[in-house]
């Protein structure tokens, strides 16, 4: 029997939310039998936690994402303090940093350090948001010497190590299973398995074969094929281990 756990899902967005119960359904049928459902902004990280208290197996993050940050207040950074106090927030996120998109930087790092503070002091993993910004994100994580997840990590193997290091599991995506995506494959190989998470970040990067579909959580088992093939395993060990990586990360017993 497999068992997945789905570490990245945006049920809370809005082509999702209406029809969640659809789409929990379909990610049940195929043993996706853990979900977190991530925010992005104060709003989404509400949904997230209402979501999560409607079914025993799933779990949220709350957090504002490097691209939703721009008119952030103090005030909203007190929201999320108060929603990852919740006992099915298992992590803060998704936060950090995105230099593909014109947010201006040092509104980015501000928004990113205090977050980061705030999970310290609860003591929950953060879920890392790094787009075009693969340094700088690394640089802040070292010196903060706390601990998470890379979700949907589209950097170097070499450059996944070095968040391994310094405390970091590296999620994979649908992207692994892009034919031309020679990176992602390459961290798949690299990265032992016993750091490696598996994601959807639905409802965007549908793997194949339904590239250019709606993506849902039940299509993390098409990550799950892709690592297993790429790793030579059996895919019951793929879904094995990166679901005892996922608990193992969120503290979940």
């Amino acid at each position: 029997m497999k068992m997945y756990f789905n570490t990245h899902t945006h049920l809370n967005s809005e082509q999702l939310y209406f029809n969640r119960d659809i789409f929990i359904s379909h990610a049940l049928n195929e043993e996706v039998d853990y979900l977190c459902v991530v925010g992005y902004d104060v709003e989404s990280s509400k949904k997230a936690v209402q979501i999560a208290h409607e079914y025993p197996f799933i779990y949220c993050a709350v957090g504002i994402s490097p691209n939703d940050c721009e008119e952030t207040t103090d005030e909203d950074i007190q929201v999320i303090e108060e929603l990852l106090q919740d006992p099915k927030a298992v992590a803060l996120g998704e936060i950090g940093l995105d230099y593909h998109w014109d947010v201006p930087r040092d509104k980015q790092k501000d928004v990113f350090l205090k977050q980061i503070e705030i999970a310290k002091r609860y003591d929950k993993p953060i879920v890392i948001h790094a787009r075009d910004a693969y340094e700088d994100t690394y640089n802040i994580l070292r010196n903060a010497k706390h601990y998470g997840i890379m979700h949907c990590y589209s950097g170097s193997a070499q450059m996944a190590q070095r968040y391994i290091d310094v405390g970091f599991y590296i999620s994979l995506a649908g992207t692994v299973t892009f034919k031309n995506a020679k990176t992602p494959k390459e961290v798949a190989k690299t990265v032992d398995i016993n750091h490696l998470l598996i994601e959807t970040d639905d409802p965007y990067l549908t793997p194949h074969p339904f590239r250019g579909k709606l993506n849902e959580p039940a299509n993390v088992v098409y990550v799950a094929k892709e690592i297993a093939k790429i790793k030579n395993m059996a895919i019951e060990d793929v879904a094995r281990i990166t679901t005892f990586n996922a608990k193992k990360v969120f503290g979940i017993k």
